[in-house]
């Protein structure tokens, strides 16, 4: 019997997803939860897992783009018994002529009977689970016969990627170079200028000196890539985009912070950032400047009552904005706790369509990467969004007396088509007394 492995239903607003990766070989044995292949779409990325145990067919290469609901391979239902289940053995596909089986597959497996490659392959999915270890990849480490327990990982949840073993072969020929002239090949002397290239004539004499052909590497963007770009574009060019800047003594809000930090983390099991304050602080200026809160509909501004505010967070495949819903309603530990669970969600490739949709203002934190100021750009249809800086010590006047204080820039991008000058400032300025004033939050004055 046999399952089709469809592709999955991840929004009303996909149609159609690439098949970025298959975790799993043609013919080989999975067991039901494995994850089989990665789709990605402009928006997220989504690891599809087996529905039973069996024998997969693929149907579809990598690299494809493919529609919702389409067939991209099948499982020839089987059932595996437990060491199977656990060691998930790759089975050979066969031609139709070879339906014997040889005398050598038959026999026990021995230290002398196992070929060099197919050793280094099982050191290799030692270091790492075979799920983890897409196809391409295996054979790439058993042919060049190196430990994947060397590499590092790059891919979805740390897993190795072909450029990864690509780059280790490259760093590892780099170390090779340095070895002591008694260890590496003899090679004639030919005097060459730094930075040039000599090229020889078959006689061996100098034909021609010229620059080094730089390496270069190509690959095509993926589709979230592709979307980020071209909302980036969009907003630059159908808005009429304007930042203002403040900064924001930070001294008060870390000292509260440092106070209650751990009784709020024994009460709520979370701990307490900066986050939730900004998005406090925003809610209330929102509040205050529903302006900021709205949006153009063709010839019409459309403002919300409500407040869903987008968190901006660099993921590894590019920039997500998970929203936190009715961000009004919650307390501090709901929004820090709403924040862990996106990271979280992040980490494992688990984000979902529905929790990038409906944000109306949002906040990135480009401070996390050690940015002084910038100018975040808007988050398309929105109006408003506020960007938060690094904390630095700087000098600054209080009472006529220069002190040092944790400063940080802040900084809010606006369509100008809606939100005017005014606006915008005050907005920024309601922001900077409630961070300056934490308590006034906590009495929502």
């Amino acid at each position: 019997m046999k399952l089709d492995i469809k592709v999955p239903e991840v929004g009303e607003s996909i149609r159609e997803a690439v098949l970025a990766q298959w975790y799993k070989r043609d013919g080989e044995r999975v067991g039901k939860g494995d994850i089989l292949f990665l789709i990605e779409t402009d928006k997220v990325t989504l690891e599809i897992v087996a529905e039973a145990d069996g024998v997969l067919t693929i149907l579809v290469p990598e690299g494809q783009t493919v529609a919702v609901g389409a067939v991209v391979g099948s499982l020839e239902l089987v059932d595996l018994p437990e060491t199977a289940k656990i060691a998930l053995i790759p089975v050979e596909k066969t031609t139709p002529a070879a339906t014997a089986e040889p005398e050598s597959i038959r026999a026990p497996l021995t230290p002398e009977t196992i070929p060099k490659a197919a050793a280094v392959e099982s050191i290799a999915t030692e270091a790492q689970p075979p799920g983890k270890l897409p196809p391409s990849v295996r054979r790439l480490i058993a042919q060049q016969q190196v430990d994947a327990a060397a590499i590092t990982g790059t891919g979805p949840g740390g897993r190795i990627t072909r450029g990864d073993v690509v780059l280790y072969l490259e760093q590892r020929g780099e170390a090779s170079a340095q070895q002591p002239p008694e260890l590496q090949a003899a090679e004639p002397a030919i005097p060459k200028l730094p930075g040039q290239v000599v090229e020889t004539q078959p006689g061996g004499s100098p034909a021609s000196v010229g620059l080094p052909e730089q390496p270069i590497t190509r690959k095509p963007m993926s589709r979230i890539r592709q979307r980020i770009a071209e909302r980036l574009l969009e907003a630059k060019q159908q808005t009429a985009m304007l930042t203002t800047f403040n900064e924001i003594d930070m001294s008060r809000l870390q000292g509260m912070r440092a106070r209650f930090k751990e009784a709020f983390q024994n009460k709520y099991g979370i701990s307490l950032g900066i986050m939730s304050f900004f998005i406090k602080a925003a809610v209330a200026a929102l509040q205050e400047f529903p302006e900021i809160n709205a949006f153009i509909d063709g010839k019409d501004i459309v403002t919300h009552h409500y407040y869903h505010i987008g968190v901006a967070i660099g993921a590894e495949r590019g920039l997500v904005v998970p929203v936190l819903r009715h961000a009004d309603r919650l307390n501090f530990a709901a929004l820090e706790r709403a924040i862990a669970d996106y990271l979280q969600k992040i980490r494992e490739n688990r984000l979902e369509l529905t929790d990038l949709e409906g944000g109306t203002f949002t906040i990135t934190n480009g401070g996390v990467y050690g940015s002084l100021l910038s100018t975040p750009i808007l988050n398309m249809p929105q109006s408003g969004i506020l960007g938060m800086h690094k904390i630095e010590q700087r000098p600054i006047v209080v009472d006529g007396q220069i002190v040092i204080r944790p400063m940080m820039y802040v900084a809010l991008s606006y369509d100008h088509r809606i939100v005017d000058g005014r606006e915008a400032v005050t907005f920024l300025k309601r922001v900077k007394e409630l961070i300056e004033n934490p308590e006034r939050m906590m009495l929502e004055i």
